[in-house]
Parts: C-alpha cells; sequence; structure tokens
C-alpha cells in the first residue's frame, strides 16, 4: 500500500502498475469535498516519491466514479471573497496538473457517473475508458458557475471547442456512445472489463506503442484554431446559448468567455483565467439561489425516500377516470415500469385515454427516444377497463374524475368496496378537501390525495396530501408510488388548495387587483415573464383553464374569506361569463391558433382588452417594481402560512413545489429564499404599505414580524456572510 487514506488508497500491483481508487468511507458515493482533495494531494506526492512505477490506473470502489465535488461545502465556501476562491482553485489545478505530469502514463476507468469536479479528475490523466453504462458530463452551470478545476482547459483542447461548449454550456450528462464519438473517451468497454482494458492500455503506453507525452503536450497547449475559426466557433455559440439560457442565468455564457480568452494560452494562463470566472460566478445571487435549490432538491428526495423505504414496492396500480389526467398518470405509471388498470364507465373515454399515452408514446418514436419494441412494452403495461373485476389485487388506485366532491365520493365509496383491505385510495384533487372526501369512507386510513399537475409526463411534482385520518402506511406507498412514476413527492396537510394551489391563487388575487386598477395585463405579462417566470399571469390563467380557475378561486374563498373572498367581479370571471375558457377553447386572455407543430400559439385579442375594461374602477399609475410586488407579496406570504400553520414541513419542500408545480423562477431560489434575499424586515414594511390599500391578502403575519424585529431568516446559511467578505 503506498498510501492509504479515508477516501482514497493507493496500491501498486506486479510489473510497477500503481491503482489509485476513490472510495469514501461512510458515503454511498464518492465526492470531491476539500478533505478529500487534500487526500488526493498526498496520494499524488506519495506516487512521485515511489521509484519503478510504470503506471497509474485511476478507478473507483463505488457503483459511480466520482459525482462530482461536495455542495454540501458551497455556500460556507461561497462565503469567502473572491481571492480566497481563485487560490483554492488554484491550488486544485497544481494538485490536478501534478497528476497530469506524472512521470508515466495514466488512465481513468470510468465505472459511472463522472460528474463535474469527478470529470476533471478523468480529464487530468493521459486516457480514459468508460463502461458502456457510464455516464459523464459537466454540469457546473446548472449551479451557476463554471467548471473551476481544469474542465473549461483540458475538454476544448480534447474534443474541440464546439463540443466542449455544447457539453460545459448545456451542462448535460453524456452517455459512453456520445462521448466515445467525440474522443473524450478512448475506448468503451462492459463494465467487469474495465480494470482488464486499463492495464492493457497502461502496459501499451508505458512500452510507447502509444505516444502519452504527445496526448499530454496536445492537452497544455494553445487550442489550434485560427482567428477565423475563433470567431466563428465562439461567437456563433454565444448567440445560440444566450438565446437558450435566457438573460438570468449568466453561466452558459460566461463558460464560453473562460474558453475563448483561453483558447489561445498555455495551461497555467487558461487555468488562471477559468479560476477568475469561476470565482466571479460564485458570488453571485444566481450561484446562490441555485445551490441552495440543490440542497434543497436533495432534502426533499431524501425524505421522499425515507417515507418509501417504510412502504412495499407498488407492483400493479389502477387509475379511475380515463380523461387527458387519468391517460398521462396511466402513461407515466406503465412508462416508468408500474402496470396500471385504467378504468372508466365509457368505451369512448377509455379510448381517449389511451390515446393520450400514444400521442406520448409517438413523440418519443419520432425522437428516436424509445424502440417500436419498447412503445410496444409501455401500451401492454396500461390494461384498459369497464369494471372493478381485477381491482382486487391493485396496491394503488389514484381517481382522477372530474372535480366535483359529490361525484368523486361516490367513485372512492365504489371502489373501496373492491378492493383489497391494505389497498390505498388516492384522489388526484387539486383542491377538494381530503377530509370531505373521506368522510363517507369506510377505512379513512387508507385514503389520501395525490395531486399530479398537467401535464403529468413533464410536471415532476406530486402532492401527497394528508388528511386526518390518513396512515403513515398510506403516505408512505404513495410517495413510494410517486418515486416509482420518476416524480418528485412533497407531503403536505390538508387545507384548502393545499399548498400549490393556496399559494398560488393569492399571486392571482394580486393579478385581479392589477387589472382592477388599470394595468394592461400583458404588460403585467411581460413584467412577471421579464422576473423569470415561465409565463404571466394572464398566460397562465389560459394554459390552467379559466373555468377550473375560477372554480379552484371560490374553494379557496370558502377556505379563507378573510383574504380571498373576491370584493368585486374579476377580469377571471368576466372571461368565463363570455365562455373564453383559455386554450381549451381558443380564447381567453389571449387567442390561439395552431403553429407549424400543432402548439397553440399565444396571440393578441382587442375583444379580450375590451371586456376587461368592463372591471377597470381606476387607473393607477404603477412602476414595474410596484406590480412585481404586487403580484409577489401575496404570494410569498401565503407561502409562509403554510410553513407556519405545518401544511408543509419545511422551507425547502415549500420552495421546490413552487419551483416544481408552478415554474417559481428556479434562479430565485423559491418564495422563501426571495423573502431571504429581500431580507425579511424589508419584506414585512413593503408588505404593510400594500395591505395599508390592497387588504388582509398582503397583511404580515405576527410570527413573521418577530422573525423581521430578531433578524431571523428561513434558511440558515447567510448572504449577509457574503455581503461580510467584501467588508
Amino acid at each position: 500500500m503506498l498510501y492509504q487514506g479515508d477516501a482514497i488508497r493507493v496500491e501498486r500491483e506486479e510489473g510497477g502498475i500503481a491503482v489509485l481508487t476513490f472510495d469514501l468511507q461512510a458515503e454511498s458515493v464518492n465526492k470531491l469535498s476539500s478533505a478529500v482533495i487534500g487526500e488526493l494531494d498526498a496520494a499524488i506526492a506519495a506516487l512521485e516519491g515511489e521509484s519503478g512505477i510504470t503506471g497509474l490506473i485511476v478507478a473507483s470502489a463505488k457503483d459511480a466514479f466520482i459525482v462530482g465535488a461536495d455542495i454540501t461545502e458551497f455556500h460556507g465556501m461561497f462565503a469567502k471573497d473572491e481571492a480566497f476562491l481563485v487560490d483554492m482553485n488554484q491550488r486544485v489545478h497544481a494538485i490536478f496538473n501534478r497528476l497530469e505530469d506524472l512521470a508515466f502514463p495514466t488512465v481513468t476507468v470510468i465505472n459511472g457517473l463522472a460528474l463535474g469536479g469527478g470529470c476533471e479528475v478523468t480529464l487530468a490523466t493521459d486516457y480514459r475508458i468508460m463502461a458502456d453504462s457510464a455516464e459523464i458530463g459537466l454540469p457546473e452551470t446548472k449551479l451557476g458557475i463554471v467548471p473551476g478545476w481544469g474542465g473549461c482547459v483540458r475538454l476544448p483542447r480534447l474534443i474541440g471547442a464546439d463540443n466542449a461548449i455544447e457539453w460545459i454550456a448545456g451542462g448535460t450528462q453524456n452517455d459512453a456512445e456520445a462521448a466515445l464519438k467525440v474522443g473524450a473517451v478512448d475506448a468503451v468497454v462492459p463494465g467487469a472489463e474495465l480494470m482488464a482494458a486499463g492495464r492493457d492500455l497502461i502496459t501499451k503506453a508505458a512500452a510507447e506503442d502509444f505516444d502519452y507525452r504527445a496526448r499530454r503536450a496536445e492537452k497544455g497547449a494553445p487550442l489550434k484554431l485560427n482567428g477565423v475559426e475563433q470567431m466563428m466557433a465562439f461567437e456563433t455559440a454565444k448567440g445560440y446559448v444566450a438565446g437558450k439560457a435566457g438573460p438570468h442565468y449568466p453561466a452558459p455564457i460566461e463558460a464560453i468567455r473562460v474558453i475563448q480568452k483561453g483558447a489561445g494560452e498555455g495551461r497555467e494562463r487558461a487555468q488562471a483565467i477559468e479560476a477568475q470566472a469561476f470565482a466571479k460566478l460564485a458570488k453571485t445571487d444566481v450561484c446562490y439561489n441555485l445551490v441552495g435549490l440543490f440542497l434543497n432538491d436533495q432534502a426533499v428526495k431524501k425524505k421522499g425516500k425515507s417515507y418509501a423505504e417504510q412502504a412495499p414496492s407498488i407492483e400493479q396500480a389502477a387509475v379511475l377516470g380515463a380523461g387527458i389526467m387519468g391517460g398521462g398518470i396511466a402513461y407515466q405509471s406503465a412508462y416508468k415500469g408500474t402496470p396500471i388498470l385504467m378504468k372508466d364507465i365509457k368505451f369512448e373515454a377509455i379510448e381517449l385515454g389511451l390515446n393520450e399515452a400514444r400521442k406520448l408514446l409517438g413523440k418519443q418514436l419520432e425522437r428516436g427516444k424509445l424502440t417500436q419494441a419498447r412503445l410496444a412494452e409501455v401500451l401492454s403495461n396500461i390494461r384498459p377497463t369497464l369494471s372493478y373485476g381485477d381491482f382486487g389485487h391493485v396496491d394503488i388506485v389514484v381517481e382522477a374524475v372530474v372535480e366535483n366532491p359529490k361525484i368523486k365520493g361516490a367513485v372512492l365509496k365504489e371502489v373501496e368496496a373492491a378492493v383489497g383491505e391494505k389497498t390505498v385510495l388516492a384522489s388526484n384533487t387539486s383542491t377538494i378537501s381530503i377530509d370531505r372526501l373521506a368522510a363517507d369512507l369506510v377505512r379513512p386510513e387508507n385514503f389520501c390525495g395525490m395531486h399530479f399537475f398537467n401535464p403529468v409526463h413533464r410536471m415532476p411534482l406530486v402532492e401527497v396530501i394528508r388528511g386526518a385520518k390518513t396512515s403513515d402506511a398510506a403516505v408512505a406507498a404513495t410517495v413510494a408510488y410517486a418515486r416509482q412514476m420518476g416524480k418528485t413527492p412533497v407531503v403536505v396537510n390538508d387545507c384548502p388548495g393545499f399548498l400549490v394551489n393556496r399559494v398560488l391563487f393569492p399571486y392571482f388575487g394580486g393579478f385581479s387587483a392589477l387589472v382592477e386598477h388599470g394595468v394592461d395585463f400583458e404588460r403585467a405579462d411581460k413584467i412577471m415573464e421579464r422576473f423569470g417566470w415561465p409565463m404571466g399571469p394572464a398566460y397562465l390563467l389560459d394554459v390552467v383553464g379559466i373555468d377550473t380557475a375560477v372554480h379552484a378561486s371560490e374553494v379557496m374563498a370558502e377556505g379563507f374569506p378573510d383574504r380571498m373572498a373576491p370584493r368585486r367581479k374579476s377580469a377571471i370571471q368576466v372571461m368565463l361569463e363570455h365562455e373564453r375558457l383559455g386554450q381549451k377553447n381558443g380564447l381567453g386572455f389571449y387567442r390561439y391558433e395552431e403553429d407549424r407543430k400543432g402548439k397553440p400559439k399565444k396571440l393578441h385579442d382587442d375583444e379580450a382588452h375590451r371586456l376587461v375594461d368592463e372591471v377597470i374602477t381606476e387607473r393607477r399609475e404603477l412602476g414595474d417594481d410596484e406590480i412585481i410586488a404586487r403580484m409577489m407579496v401575496p404570494l410569498c406570504m401565503e407561502t409562509v402560512r403554510c410553513l407556519e400553520e405545518g401544511i408543509v414541513g419545511s422551507a425547502a419542500e415549500a420552495d421546490m413545489a413552487l419551483i416544481y408545480g408552478i415554474g417559481f423562477p428556479p434562479f430565485r431560489g423559491g418564495a422563501l429564499r426571495y423573502i431571504d434575499a429581500l431580507g425579511v424586515a424589508e419584506f414585512v414594511a413593503q408588505a404593510d404599505r400594500l395591505a395599508e390599500t390592497l387588504g388582509a391578502l398582503y397583511a404580515p403575519t405576527p410570527r413573521l414580524r418577530e422573525m423581521a424585529a430578531n433578524g431571523e431568516r428561513f434558511y440558515a446559511e447567510t448572504p449577509a456572510a457574503r455581503d461580510d467578505a467584501h467588508a
């Protein structure tokens, strides 16, 4: 043993080959924490001091190679000043450069995920051999930063500027076939043959059958592009990437600039450029929020996993109601491998549901995402039925019939009589109280909500709603099923609208008041889209469906009359009165026509503006910031209430639900991070000012006032520490 640490060991084999193995103790995956980087430094020193070594194989003892840096360290690390971050990266560069400059050939055998810093480790060796099931990539731009340990320097020299820009700016994970095609790896073999292939390659390189020194020289030299080629490669890419990333995500464009600035430089100078760019981006609010988003996502997934571990796997599911939603649920379940019965009372409805699944599968087939055989396999997992005859062995039933409490209650009572005593019943209601629906059930402990978002195949969130009598076992089984479907479940407690709709409708309330005060709804849409929402409030209402929105708003008004009951007729109600239902019938706040791809295209409509004039009570001159505040404060305030009332268990779950469920701008981190960013005291002051004229929807809670007075925050890690670093 040449070296032994808690995460890395180096052994010498017969014949002089050394094997450096990443094997982080007490962890299921390898991560590059500060401590692991320190061990890598020591391991390389041991290799440098050992004579007679003919080559090095870098390997992993885990299922993944290295999943990247330890992101749990980022907030604390990035709170330091830029000089610290530049120095930190330069120290890591020096370690990786020593790995690259060892006096013998090196190869990495990539057995699983090699992402971020893990990918950069592989780039520092002379050769890479990849298991056919492995994936590799540099996803740093998704965290608001650029690769900081040589990715922007070595990858372009290895696979060319164009390919490197695509990988780095896109933050993609790339399979073995794609990696081999562009030259990121030298060979792809079955996982069981990796070590043998590594030994064979190193033996040949040591015998100088392969010129590993020439490979190193190429990686350390300037990119072989003349001025015109550089202009074509980089300037064209900047325009394309800027259009894709949008104005709120600077990292992808900065990555291209880093590659461009370093293109004509040698290794160390190019790495210094990369280190500076990394440090600059690490200090941005976007990076802070995206790192927080990643940590929140991990926390939510960990909680979901802990629930699911308490439940048996779901072997057979069923869905009641075969409309668009039922068909989408059936498709998602079948696609992810859980067979599902799809029941309705009419054959025509069954056909509608099956056609929805066929349509989604057909699109996958067209894009080359699945084969005809796989399509047939998925469809065979969906079994249509008009009766309850096969429901005796179903583990979970998702009720997805019309959003009417009487109909849902009758259907649930009916299916309860047809299933086993342990079968879980879940209602895909978006607004109706779970306790109300459970009232007539014999086994209410087996019942909960399972709220999918439309379209089911795209939206990652599922709200699992616990009623007063819902058992832990029912919640665990429903969470397990959601995870099997590839969804991110968030468990919430019962209340009108649950979490996401309860929070969304105050946002729509803010919008209605803006229209009432003479703000053009198209202007409001543009402002909120610039703020970061994927679509503005009027456009979102058209997509949700005006009739659906009015029904949900009535539920909210009944549940929270003090702040959500309308004072007068709203623009949304006017649209419904004139049968303008949004995209579903082509007329809402906008007019819709199909584009060349058959998707609804939003168009200005004079009639909608004329109708909205009916509800204008006065015309106020409001600036963009005022419009943003009037939309965001009620949404954020309702999120605070949900957290305080225990409707949602944590700030992380609340923020992730809004990002996954309604497209809250990810770079802003969620509603509660947004409050933290403004400052709780500043947010309370803003809310108080608005509440004076706009009412209870804007009023801060007593607990929020207490937080403001005490300087408290929703998240422990503080951007204030980041600001102090500049002092």
